[in-house]
């Protein structure tokens, strides 16, 4: 059956009020919780400018209770920048205190500000990762661990509080480029296709991963999730209209970090114009518009954990609850009954 998730991004403008922010977020988890969405996702950035972000840890433990239905998506950790141990235990602890709910999504990130700020590279971070994901899931299935790796040891190492989930919680690999979904067939369980590749390009790559599995003797995923931007509106004209500004004002700040310099061809340019930053690419329209594009990728991909970015920075908290319910009440039903 089709799961819903909810994209929690915490991002804002630099210079609001974060504590109001804050109270924003929470009543977006509530909401999400009352509507029936199935699952709510947090990713991980520093140093933002010019978007102030809250962090993912303490955002999926304080609203376990919030919304005791929805699995908690870390969506992703960017795991080259981290120690194995720390984020073993951190993200055990978030598995045993919300009951079993985690899902694990991994990364390795692109920002060189943020490379730099923790010691390591871009070159780097593909083995990083891999050595990380590596430790991390011994820790979270053995009582002992030794490990050499290029940046720690680890000498019967214990992760004292184990997983819920057995024998390892989902993992899941965010990844733009074939290297990158290549790795997530042969390490993790799917992988977790991003919302910024158009959907020419989605499709290639779809093939890139099928043959990958087929390499590594693996079947298709039993949960395939996918991330898009969606507006929804009375009409697409109204939802491209209501969501430009903000949604316009993001992606800049994406391409300020490099973000589509590490993208496929073709795919690797945000500064454009708006019609053509979304073309092929976001979700916008009615709710049957936006039902009818979810179910060709549902049908196409064999999509069935479909995950939805919906707030952007400086929106408006009423717009983003609005969607959120026009979404829940008009689009869900359609999609369930088609899919």
């Amino acid at each position: 059956m089709i799961q819903f998730g909810l994209m929690n991004r915490g991002q804002f403008p630099v210079g609001g009020d974060d504590a109001q922010h804050w109270q924003e977020m929470l009543e977006q988890v509530r909401w999400a919780e009352k509507l029936g969405f199935n699952s709510i996702m947090k990713g991980s950035h520093y140093t933002t400018n010019p978007l102030s972000e809250f962090q993912q840890v303490p955002f999926l433990s304080r609203i376990m209770d919030e919304a005791p239905s929805l699995r908690l998506i870390a969506g992703v950790v960017l795991l080259p920048l981290h120690k194995p141990l720390d984020i073993a235990e951190q993200f055990a602890n978030i598995d045993v205190m919300s009951g079993g709910r985690l899902i694990f999504g991994v990364g390795i990130g692109y920002r060189e500000v943020e490379f730099q700020a923790f010691g390591t590279t871009y070159k780097d971070s593909g083995p990083r990762l891999e050595e990380n994901l590596e430790a991390i899931k011994r820790l979270w299935s053995e009582d002992k661990v030794s490990m050499t790796g290029s940046h720690f040891e680890l000498r019967e190492a214990v992760c004292t509080i184990k997983p819920v989930q057995k024998p390892l919680p989902p993992i899941w690999t965010g990844a733009n480029e074939d290297v990158a979904i290549r790795r997530a067939a042969r390490l993790t369980d799917a992988w977790f296709v991003n919302p910024h590749n158009r959907i020419e390009t989605i499709a290639r790559q779809m093939e890139v991963y099928k043959r990958e599995l087929d390499t590594c003797g693996k079947p298709f995923p039993t949960e395939f999730p996918m991330m898009r931007e969606v507006v929804v509106a009375s009409s697409r004209e109204k939802a491209m209209a209501m969501a430009k500004p903000y949604l316009e004002a993001k992606y800049n700040a994406y391409h300020e970090w490099g973000q589509d310099k590490v993208m496929p061809a073709g795919d690797n340019n945000f500064a454009i114009d708006f019609d053509e930053l979304v073309q092929d690419r976001f979700l916008f329209g009615s709710p049957e518009e936006i039902a009818e594009q979810i179910l060709d990728l549902i049908h196409r991909f064999g999509v069935n954990h479909f995950v939805m970015g919906v707030q952007f920075p400086g929106m408006p908290q009423q717009m983003v609850l609005d969607e959120m319910q026009m979404l829940a009440e008009d689009v869900f039903p359609i999609v369930r009954a088609g899919a």
